[in-house]
């Protein structure tokens, strides 16, 4: 068996540890940040039912972190009551709140590895090299879980925004024939979009970064 560990392992215990960290913590931190809108929105269902915490174990669940370490895939899930959003895009503004956070991560990860390869080119194996990979699964996994979570196909994000701004969007997954529709279109995204949001992630990296090295090299000197 291909386990993703053994893989991970071949490449390094600091590859290893990047992933699981940045795995687990950006789905706590992506949780966290849709119960924090949900709050702001009025709702106090995530703090009613005790999910405001890092513990992984509360947003993932033993059943996804089982998953995680069997076959590397994993989810979370934060409960909020829709019917408690104050304001008319509230459903929009809590889905959100998740990739807007994933983004974030992505964005602070960028800047601290850009500036890590600009001026640390003098610090010693493997230290340098270490860092720089930390950083870089950082930015990359933020950037998977957010293009993965914009895809507007029910449960993710992506289908909670459209849906809130254009209703006939919404009405399509309603009703037990919708239900199936979502199921399968959700299957379909799971198994066999991997290789593209990859690719988007990438392009998403690859252009932000180029930014960040015009930007940030005159300042801390060029690599």
């Amino acid at each position: 068996m291909d386990w993703w560990v053994t893989r991970s392992l071949e490449a390094g215990i600091i590859v290893l540890g990047s992933r699981v960290f940045w795995v687990i913590f950006s789905i706590c931190v992506h949780e966290l940040a849709h119960g924090y809108a949900a709050l702001w929105q009025g709702d106090d269902t995530p703090r009613a039912t005790g999910h405001m915490t890092w513990n992984p174990l509360v947003h993932m669940g033993p059943t996804s972190l089982i998953c995680f370490a069997i076959l590397g895939i994993t989810w979370g899930a934060m409960p909020v009551n829709p019917y408690n959003f104050r304001s008319r895009y509230g459903d929009a503004i809590v889905a959100a709140a998740g990739p807007a956070s994933n983004l974030c991560l992505m964005l602070l990860c960028l800047v601290a590895s850009t500036i890590w390869i600009l001026t640390a080119k003098g610090v010693g194996a493997p230290y340098y090299e270490n860092i720089s990979i930390f950083l870089w699964y950082g930015a990359v996994i933020n950037a998977v879980l957010m293009v993965f979570n914009l895809i507007p196909v029910p449960p993710l994000d992506g289908s909670k925004i459209l849906s809130d701004f254009v209703p006939s969007y919404s009405r399509l997954w309603e009703g037990e024939r919708g239900a199936i529709i979502g199921l399968m279109a959700f299957g379909l995204v799971f198994f066999y979009a991997g290789r593209y949001v990859m690719e988007v992630a990438a392009m998403v990296i690859a252009t932000i970064q180029a930014v960040l090295f015009t930007a940030l090299a005159p300042i801390f000197g060029t690599p």
